[in-house]
């Protein structure tokens, strides 16, 4: 029988990666998942200016370890633990809705290469269903809008979506993920947004955003003076990072990057093991490396700056881990888990010093 190809399948592309300029094709790009590339004016001139260029180059420059990266696109079972389209719930008290496909700029380690700069069915298409299942779930206390990016989304939009969770009374607080802080912070000027926080905390539940600072030389002073005026307006603001190869594994530079974060109002959060993402697993540090980069963060903090967890986001919960023991086992425990009992519990592993994810390491 014979076979046809689609002729869009085989157009060049010309792709500059960051060791060197490659012609690609339609069917490369999509084999490889290699997300397209896209970076704001902004962005590039703060990291070219903040002295980090080579560091931060790679968070959003393509380059020839995409094409190399093996792992798959769904880490962390978000397709098992989706309850309508668009809607997440993995954990008791947690609501995940996916909002837009788009960002300001595409991180080469996104672990939703899937579906950013896509368009995707994971999208919720409208905001009934989500809202009917929340409402049906009184331990739902806190919802997360993500994606993509919320804030690429217009502030009339947003309110549309907050229109639908405001009179859901169980619901505590409405998270924003965003990195749009460090890639296009001017969004944050928009009065419309300020009122649409102000509705939101007048509502009585708290507007928090859940900032994406990877590194010290993404905070530029744009993002500071944002920051301090949301915060002023009752906003309360977390950060999550992600331990990255060639980035920010580096004890000295997270250490200013939470110190910082910590001086303007930003809670340090998370610190997130990078996960075995096709197409990103190359920004994975082993375990052991990271854990040594964890204590030295610490060694050069105070205590009210150690705020963050050491996170890895696997299929089976949200693992904090913990240390590396002196009988050469990976000491960890479930932050959070959909089963209420295991939440708490410590476990370990035998160490293998090339392991970066919980697969990696023996069950014995």
């Amino acid at each position: 029988m014979a076979t046809t190809t689609n002729p869009l399948d085989c157009r060049a592309h010309v792709l500059k990666l960051i060791e060197e300029t490659r012609l690609v094709s339609e069917n490369e790009l999509q084999v490889n998942n290699i997300t397209p590339y896209h970076v704001t004016k902004s962005y590039r001139e703060q990291i070219i200016k903040s002295g980090y260029y080579d560091q931060l180059k790679h968070v959003v420059e393509p380059s020839v370890e995409e094409f190399e990266s093996p792992g798959t696109l769904d880490t962390s079972g978000e397709h098992d633990n989706t309850v309508v389209p668009g809607l997440q719930h993995k954990y008791a008290q947690t609501g995940l809705l996916l909002v837009t496909e788009r960002c300001g700029s595409y991180c080469r380690y996104c672990f939703r290469k899937r579906i950013v700069g896509k368009v995707s069915d994971e999208i919720a298409p409208d905001f009934d269903q989500a809202t009917q299942y929340i409402a049906r779930h009184p331990e739902m206390t806190n919802v997360l809008l993500s994606g993509g990016d919320p804030f690429v989304l217009s502030t009339a939009k947003l309110n549309k979506i907050v229109d639908h969770l405001l009179p859901i009374e169980h619901l505590n607080s409405i998270r924003f993920g965003t990195k749009m802080l460090a890639y296009e912070p001017r969004r944050f000027a928009d009065s419309a947004l300020a009122a649409l926080f102000q509705r939101i905390h007048k509502a009585g539940k708290t507007p928090i955003i859940v900032a994406h600072f990877d590194h010290v030389g993404e905070i530029s002073c744009d993002a500071e003076h944002k920051i301090r005026a949301l915060r002023a307006q009752g906003v309360q603001f977390l950060n999550q990072s992600v331990l990255l190869a060639k980035v920010n594994d580096d004890p000295e530079i997270l250490a200013a990057t939470f110190a910082k974060c910590h001086e303007i109002g930003v809670r340090p959060y998370y610190l997130f093991q990078a996960r075995p993402v096709k197409g990103a697993s190359h920004f994975q540090v082993p375990l052991g490396r990271g854990l040594e980069v964890v204590r030295g963060i610490n060694q050069r903090l105070s205590g009210i700056e150690k705020t963050f967890k050491y996170i890895m986001s696997h299929y089976t919960g949200k693992i904090e881990i913990l240390d590396l023991g002196q009988d050469g086992r990976v000491y960890m425990r479930y932050h959070q888990n959909k089963v209420a009992e295991k939440i708490g519990k410590i476990f370990s592993r035998p160490h293998v010093a090339t392991a970066c994810w919980l697969d990696d390491l023996p069950e014995q």
